[in-house]
């Protein structure tokens, strides 16, 4: 470890080839894997549970105590995944006891200047813009996008390959696969270039589009649309997840964009 000028608490657990630069704290019960890379003045605080080859960028504040007046030091929990990237002030929270963790799932890159409130889930591969924020209690799927200064209301829930237009407000839940902008948050499309990125052929991409047309275009309230969805569209693993996702929502699912034109 290459620590001149950092603080690191006897009791945190530092594999042997983490790099720590100077005027970096890390606090006790602290774990951090293999082959990370700790920037100078970062504050790394009890319960943080970093994975390998993680890069943490000078000025974030991981595993801080949660922004809840009904937290009482409960002893909980910040993890991390393996090759997830955390840039510069980046702030993170650890769980109270409704979770008792937050976590962040591997191959992450979280821009600076982001906040992740307490009991957050945050799936692999998400990509989180500058000045995004979830406030707590959030699940946030893999693969999900949130564009500069998104802001994500407690409770909500956003499924896997989304992607969250900058300067979204999102009070609703967002189902998998879509685009969602506009004031209030809107379904504006699937996110057909995502998911051409990640593999999915033409043919899936149409049968996703099939199904949020029924959900979104056809003036069918959610229950029939998932009821004919359920009837008239084969089952496969991409419907049964976006039906899936509708019926377990606790807040609702955004609505579709209609013009005030």
């Amino acid at each position: 470890m290459n620590q001149p000028l950092a603080y690191v608490h006897p009791g945190a657990k530092i594999a042997k080839n983490v790099v720590i630069e100077p005027f970096t704290t890390i606090h006790n019960d602290v774990v951090i894997g293999e082959g990370s890379w700790i920037g100078s003045n970062v504050t790394i605080m009890e319960g943080a549970r970093i994975g390998k080859n993680c890069s943490i960028f000078p000025g974030a504040v991981i595993s801080a105590v949660p922004q809840d007046k009904k937290f009482n030091d409960e002893e909980t929990t910040t993890e991390i995944g393996d090759n997830t990237t955390i840039r510069e002030c980046v702030t993170i929270n650890r769980g109270t006891t409704d979770r008792m963790k937050t976590v962040i799932g591997k191959n992450c890159w979280i821009m600076a200047y982001c906040h992740i409130a307490h009991d957050c889930r945050v799936g692999d591969n998400c990509i989180f813009s500058n000045n995004s924020t979830l406030a707590g209690h959030i699940n946030v799927g893999d693969y999900v996008v949130l564009a500069g200064m998104a802001a994500v209301q407690q409770f909500c829930s956003i499924g896997n390959h989304a992607f969250v237009t900058g300067g979204s407000l999102v009070r609703k839940d967002v189902p998998p696969f879509v685009k969602a902008g506009r004031e209030p948050l809107s379904y504006v499309g699937i996110n057909s270039i995502g998911l051409r990125r990640r593999g999915f052929s033409t043919e899936k991409i149409r049968e996703i589009q099939d199904i949020y047309r029924i959900l979104y275009q056809k003036n069918y309230n959610n229950s029939q649309a998932v009821a004919i969805i359920e009837a008239e569209m084969q089952a496969t693993a991409e419907r049964d997840e976006i039906l899936e996702f509708i019926k377990n929502s606790q807040r609702g699912i955004m609505k579709g964009y209609f013009s005030s034109n």
